[in-house]
């Protein structure tokens, strides 16, 4: 299996250091390998200590996804619920550490942002994506897991709650124009004018004043994530049921799952 990496570059520009990160597996749309995650893991830590970076812009390698999820044969080792909580445990300290950057982030979406992919992008502060571009976590049709509390409040805040329930339960995937009509993204841009786009919002982003935007990022996420509840019970109860097994299984055979409830 090609791993992919996480790849972290910063540019000089005259407001300061804009610094990018890229996911680099093309050839699998990008799914996130651990490998992936511990880069990205890596690039936030060596971000999160340079006060010379004003911006970071997010983006996948190849222009068809942003990320297409989590690998998923990365979960044909889970023997149990508690699997599954160690799991989702993981993954909150990659996202949070995203989150919790000083510096403002933007995600640009080409194409896919699925399940982990979503969740990524859903931790940036702002998000631009072209017109073909598509949002959603399909695992009521696909895996039969769940999200974490934390990503289900993030969904919601991103996209409000009647768009996440109908994506989560109809496993729908989000074209941009209802993103943007949602206010998940703040534009959609033809493909050809998408470097300028991001070269105008980084200037932008970059000459406004670092300590507000600092506090003000990190405010509205202690608001987002400040009472959430124990999730453990209904991450054991998803990851820990046969029809996770099943839809494990039956992703890697490319075959419907047969659910049961159970």
């Amino acid at each position: 299996m090609n791993d992919g990496e996480t790849r972290l570059i910063r540019d000089e520009t005259p407001m300061g250091v804009v610094a990018t990160i890229l996911f680099d597996r093309p050839q699998a749309r990008n799914a996130m390998t651990w490998r992936m995650y511990e880069g990205l893991a890596t690039a936030c830590a060596e971000l999160g200590q340079d006060e010379r970076v004003r911006v970071v812009v997010l983006r996948g390698v190849g222009g068809k996804a942003f990320i297409a999820g989590t690998d998923i044969a990365q979960f044909q080792e889970f023997k149990d619920g508690e699997d599954g909580i160690a799991y989702e445990a993981r993954m909150e300290g990659y996202l949070s550490a995203l989150e919790k950057l000083p510096m403002p982030t933007l995600a640009v979406v080409e194409g896919w942002a699925i399940g982990g992919g979503l969740a990524i992008a859903a931790c940036c502060d702002l998000r631009i994506a072209t017109p073909e571009a598509k949002f959603g976590v399909p695992i009521a049709r696909t895996l039969g897991n769940c999200l974490s509390v934390a990503n289900y409040a993030r969904l919601v805040v991103g996209l409000g709650q009647a768009r996440a329930k109908r994506m989560m339960l109809m496993a729908e995937n989000v074209p941009a124009e209802d993103a943007l009509a949602a206010g998940f993204l703040m534009a959609v841009v033809d493909p050809m004018a998408l470097d300028a786009t991001i070269v105008a919002i980084c200037e932008r982003l970059a000459g406004n004043a670092p300590v507000t935007m600092r506090v003000t990022k990190e405010a509205m996420r202690r608001l987002q994530m400040a009472g959430l509840p124990a999730d453990d019970d209904l991450v054991r109860a998803a990851y820990g049921s046969a029809d996770f097994h099943e839809g494990v299984k039956a992703f890697v055979e490319k075959r419907p799952a047969k659910w049961t409830g159970k």
